[in-house]
């Protein structure tokens, strides 16, 4: 992996932006003494340090290669993720040199540049033809133990309903549950997924080409993937929050692999909806105006969808 982007490191939601750096204050003297401990055990000679709000990342090089270590801060989504990037065996995903639980010593990308830098350069149908590529090379092993399901990441829709908050319609998140729920009771050939596959998750080497960085982890069907794909780079959701551009890159997901558009169009209407769940659960302010429910609400209007998952 890189530097990453001030606008990027999303979580699972793959749309509050959660990945900027943070003052090196924030660092716990724990997380110091881990950083400092694995530092040390795998001999890497330290550049420089940056925060971000799940992990610290320390750049530097190891017998004269750019490497990164990264240190969870605690439980959560970063805790097994040396674990589950290694299952992908460096296969279209950053290559692993060593991991522990909590911390994981990485290939750098060098330069690191982002795939969300050819959407804001008009160049959208070529990122998504490089997403579908990408996608294409993943080819991961047998998922970690006790890994997460998508049946397990959609019990967010019965935490939000259980709850008073009206951030988001309830009878757009009854909805959502309904279609994930009869998606996830039909995948074909669950295996795992990297679970935020999105530009921001999507970096270009020197010498690799554009490989993914941080994968969360899920098992599920191929489908399931898409999701993320059609809600980013969520900055700018009027470059893709309309039913044109999203048909359009599932056109293009289609071309390259041959999936089921109707459930790839479904789920990511489903995920959309979780996403903005995830960010409200993450104490972000959700409206009319975010990116993840303006494509859930684009996805709902459109004759494909209504015509098979339709209330």
């Amino acid at each position: 992996m890189s530097d990453p982007d001030p606008a990027g490191g999303r979580s699972s939601a793959g749309d509050a932006a959660r990945g900027a750096p943070l003052p090196k204050a924030v660092l716990s003297d724990e997380l110091k003494a881990r950083i400092a401990e694995r530092v040390k055990a795998w001999g890497v000679r330290a550049e420089r340090a940056v925060a971000t709000e799940t992990s610290a990342l320390v750049f530097g090089t190891r017998d004269g290669k750019p490497v990164v270590v990264k240190v969870a801060r605690g439980s959560g989504d970063e805790w097994r993720s040396g674990e589950i990037t290694a299952a992908f065996g460096g296969r279209g995903v950053v290559q692993v040199h060593d991991h522990v639980d909590g911390a994981a010593l990485l290939e750098r990308l060098v330069p690191g540049t982002s795939l969300v830098t050819l959407v804001l350069d008009g160049r959208d149908d070529e990122a998504t033809e490089i997403l579908a590529a990408l996608l294409r090379r993943m080819s991961p092993g047998d998922p970690p133990i006790a890994c997460a399901t998508v049946e397990a990441w959609g019990l967010g829709f019965e935490r939000y309903l259980a709850t008073k908050d009206a951030q988001i319609p309830r009878d757009l998140v009854v909805q959502a549950q309904r279609v994930y729920s009869e998606l996830a009771a039909a995948q074909r050939e669950p295996a795992l997924l990297h679970g935020d596959f999105q530009h921001y998750n999507v970096l270009r080497d020197e010498q690799r080409g554009w490989i993914a960085i941080d994968p969360k982890g899920i098992v599920g069907e191929l489908e399931y993937e898409i999701g993320a794909a059609l809600r980013n780079p969520n900055e700018r959701p009027d470059l893709f929050a309309s039913q044109e551009v999203i048909e359009r890159r599932l056109a293009i997901f289609y071309n390259a692999l041959g999936i089921d558009v109707d459930r790839a169009r479904a789920w990511a209407f489903a995920q959309a909806v979780l996403s903005a769940i995830w960010s409200v659960e993450d104490g972000y302010k959700v409206d009319e105006n975010n990116s993840a429910l303006r494509v859930a609400r684009a996805i709902e209007q459109s004759s494909a969808f209504r015509s098979d998952f339709g209330a």
